[in-house]
C-alpha cells in the first residue's frame, strides 16, 4: 500500500446542498421492492443459473411477496432468452406482478427485447447508457451531448415499439448507469430529456433509477445525489425515483437506506445481496431493518431459514453465518456477558410476551423470521455460567439457582477446554445428568418415611451404603432437616440454601430440588428429581453429600 494514498486516490467532492432535508426524515412505509436476482444477481455467478434454476428461484420470489421481478437481460444469451420465454408460454407470472427486462441503448438489443417478451401482460422495460464521466472518456469516447443522444434515441425507439404492443401493459424504466460518477446537473438534464419524449402521465410514472453502479463515496454523499435530483426533475411527480446501490464499500444497505430518506421510493436489490463484483444491496437485511422499526415491510421472510437454502441451492453462493438476520449464528452468542444479558432479557421477555420486544443483544425475535430459541446461547470454553444455565433449562427443562450456576458453568467450561470444541446441548444435559443425578455412591436412597409432629418433623430413611440397605433416623423443623440430621451418624452437613420447581421430563411431572450442603470448608450442590416433592429433595441432599463425601 501507498504511504500517501492521495498521490493515487482523490477524494470525492461534497455535493453542494446546505439544506439537505434527509437527515430529519425517517423511513415509515417500506418502498417498491424490486428483485434483480436472475439478472443482476444470476449474471455473478461462477456457474450462472439455468433454466429450473432460475424457475424454482422465480418462484421464490413471487412466495416472498415481491411484486417487480427483472428477470433477465434477454437479448444477452439464449439461456435468457429461453428462461424469458418460458414464463411467458407456460403462464406462470401472476397477474399482479410485474416483470422487468433490461436492455442498453442499442436498437438490435431493444428489438431483441421486444421479441423475448411478447405475450406477456405487465412488462417493465428498463434503458439504461452510462452517463459518467469516466465511462464517457474512457469507453464511449463520447461528450455529453453523444451521450444524451443515445438515451434519447433509444427512449424514443422503445417508445415505437410498445405502441405496436397494445395487448401488453408496459412502464418504462430509465438508468443512467454509473449515476455516482455523473455531474448531478447532466444526469437531471438526461433524465429530462427522456422524460420529455416518453410523455409520462400522473397514472403511469415514469421510472427513473439512479444506480450507485460503483460505490464512489460513504452513504450521506448517495443520499444527498439522490436530493438533489429530486430537486431539480422538471417533473418530479411525474417519476418513481429508483435506487440500485451496490457495494463496493460495504455499504450498499446504509445507502438505500439514506437514499430512501432523501426521496427514492423504489429499491433494486437480491436476496441476501449477492451481485457483480462485491454485491448488490441485501433486500433481506433491508426489510427486516424496516421489520425492527415496526414499519411492515411487506414481504413474507418468516421461513427465512427455507428462503436461504433455495437461494444457496440455486446459486451455488454460501450465506455467511453472521450475515444479518440470515446467518446460521446472527441470534447466537458465546460469549459469558453476552449469554448473562440475553438470558435475562429473554425471562422477562417470557413473563410477558406482550410487551415491545427489548432483549439485549437480540434485534429481533428469531421467532418471527422461522428460528426457535435454541440456538440464542451456545457454549465453548468463552461462555458463562448464564449461558450453561440457559441452554440447560432449554434442553432439559432445568432451571439452576443464580447461586449455583458458577459452579456447574465450571464443570461444562473444564469440558470445553479439554476437547477444544462446542459442548453441544446435549453434551450439557448429560454432563449435568452425571454430575448431579447419576451421583448414587456412596449413599443412595431405597425408602423413607416422615411424619410431622407439633413442632418438629421426623424422618425414617433406610439408604445403601457400600452395598449394604441401613436404617437412619432423624427430625427437624422440617423434611430436609430432619434427613440432613439423620445422616449426621456419617458426616456433619449444614444445609446453606435450597429451592424447587416442577420440571416436565419425560412421561410424568416431577419435581426438582437443589440443595447447597457445606461440610467443613467445602460447599457444593446437589440436585434430585421426583414425583413427590420431598423425596426429590432427599436425593439432591444426597447428590450434594455424595459429592462432598467423594
Amino acid at each position: 500500500m501507498l504511504s500517501e494514498p492521495s498521490r493515487k486516490y482523490r477524494a470525492f467532492p461534497k455535493i453542494d446542498l446546505p439544506d439537505r432535508q434527509w437527515p430529519n426524515k425517517t423511513i415509515e412505509r417500506a418502498p417498491t421492492w424490486v428483485s434483480v436476482d436472475l439478472r443482476d444477481g444470476n449474471q455473478a455467478l461462477v456457474e450462472p443459473m439455468n433454466v429450473a434454476e432460475k424457475l424454482e428461484l422465480f418462484e421464490l420470489l413471487v412466495r416472498i411477496g415481491i411484486k417487480e421481478i427483472e428477470v433477465g437481460f434477454p437479448s444477452a444469451a439464449q439461456v435468457e432468452f429461453d428462461f424469458v420465454r418460458t414464463l411467458i408460454d407456460n403462464n406462470l407470472i401472476p397477474d399482479d406482478v410485474w416483470i422487468q427486462f433490461l436492455t442498453q441503448a442499442r436498437p438490435h438489443l431493444i428489438e431483441r427485447t421486444f421479441e423475448a417478451v411478447k405475450g406477456a401482460k405487465n412488462v417493465i422495460l428498463h434503458l439504461y447508457n452510462s452517463t459518467s464521466t469516466v465511462q464517457r472518456r474512457v469507453v464511449f469516447r463520447m461528450d455529453q451531448e453523444g451521450v444524451l443522444g443515445l438515451a434519447v434515441e433509444g427512449t424514443k425507439l422503445v417508445k415505437d415499439y410498445v405502441e405496436k404492443m397494445p395487448e401488453t401493459n408496459f412502464r418504462y424504466e430509465y438508468s443512467p448507469e454509473s449515476f455516482t460518477g455523473t455531474e448531478l446537473d447532466f444526469a437531471v438534464r438526461v433524465c429530462d430529456a427522456v422524460m420529455d419524449v416518453w410523455q409520462p402521465t400522473p397514472e403511469k410514472k415514469i421510472i427513473l433509477n439512479l444506480p450507485s453502479t460503483v460505490e464512489l463515496a460513504t452513504p450521506n454523499i448517495y443520499a444527498d445525489q439522490i436530493e438533489w435530483v429530486c430537486r431539480n426533475l422538471k417533473r418530479r411527480d411525474l417519476a418513481e425515483i429508483s435506487l440500485h446501490t451496490h457495494n463496493d464499500r460495504g455499504t450498499a444497505v446504509a445507502a438505500a437506506e439514506l437514499g430512501q430518506m432523501a426521496g427514492a421510493d423504489r429499491v433494486e436489490g437480491t436476496l441476501f445481496g449477492y451481485g457483480e463484483r462485491t454485491g448488490n444491496v441485501d433486500l433481506v437485511t433491508l426489510a427486516l431493518n424496516l421489520y425492527s422499526q415496526g414499519v411492515s415491510p411487506r414481504l413474507d421472510l418468516s421461513h427465512l431459514d427455507e428462503v436461504s437454502a433455495l437461494v444457496t441451492k440455486c446459486t451455488d453462493n454460501p450465506i455467511h453465518i453472521r450475515h444479518p438476520y440470515s446467518g446460521e449464528l446472527v441470534f447466537t452468542a458465546f460469549s459469558g456477558s453476552h449469554q448473562d444479558a440475553i438470558s435475562k432479557g429473554m425471562k422477562e421477555w417470557s413473563d410477558d410476551p406482550t410487551k415491545i420486544w427489548d432483549v439485549p443483544y437480540i434485534p429481533i425475535d428469531p421467532k418471527d423470521i422461522g428460528r426457535d430459541y435454541t440456538t440464542i446461547i451456545r457454549v465453548n470454553s468463552q461462555s458463562g455460567k448464564g449461558g450453561v444455565a440457559y441452554v440447560l433449562k432449554e434442553e432439559a427443562g432445568f432451571d439452576l439457582p443464580r447461586a449455583m450456576q458458577p459452579e456447574f458453568s465450571q464443570v461444562i467450561q473444564s469440558l470445553a477446554e479439554r476437547t477444544g470444541k462446542e459442548i453441544g446441548g446435549e453434551e450439557i444435559v448429560v454432563a449435568f445428568m452425571n454430575e448431579y443425578l447419576e451421583r448414587k455412591s456412596p449413599l443412595d436412597l431405597v425408602h423413607d418415611e416422615g411424619e410431622q409432629h407439633s413442632n418438629e418433623y421426623v424422618c425414617t430413611a433406610v439408604l445403601l451404603q457400600e452395598g449394604r440397605e441401613r436404617p437412619f433416623d432423624g427430625s427437624g423443623n422440617g423434611p430436609i432437616a430432619a434427613f440432613v440430621n439423620a445422616l449426621s451418624s456419617i458426616a456433619k452437613f449444614e444445609i446453606l440454601d435450597y429451592s424447587e420447581h416442577s420440571l416436565s421430563f419425560g412421561a410424568s411431572a416431577k419435581a426438582a430440588a437443589y440443595v447447597k450442603l457445606q461440610l467443613g470448608t467445602k460447599v457444593l450442590w446437589g440436585v434430585g428429581t421426583d414425583e413427590n416433592a420431598t423425596r426429590a429433595s432427599y436425593r439432591a441432599v444426597l447428590s450434594a453429600a455424595n459429592r462432598l463425601l467423594s
